[in-house]
């Protein structure tokens, strides 16, 4: 069942949002918002990230890097950079 949700913008606001789901590419203001929505769920908050970069640091520190050639060649070689990570 659908449903309709109705919200308060500025006039400035609108404009905005239709240039911007034209310019997306999108059929509607519907499926711009909806898309919104789902890239949302993709974010991070910033305590997730600086707990990301605190692990980063910690594995820097007890020398858990590598260095690949370039995201091909970690691609390709992901076993081997995660075995001499993990120390096997």
């Amino acid at each position: 069942m659908r449903k309709v949700l109705s919200i308060s913008i500025t006039d400035a606001l609108e404009k905005e949002i239709k240039r911007k789901t034209k310019l997306r590419g999108f059929s509607s203001v519907s499926d711009y918002i909806k898309n919104l929505l789902v890239i949302d769920d993709e974010l991070i908050s910033e305590e997730e990230l600086l707990e990301d970069i605190r692990s980063g640091e910690k594995d820097y520190k007890e020398g858990k890097i590598i260095k690949a050639e370039s995201i091909a060649d970690l691609v390709k070689n992901a076993d081997k950079y995660r075995s001499k990570i993990n120390g096997k």
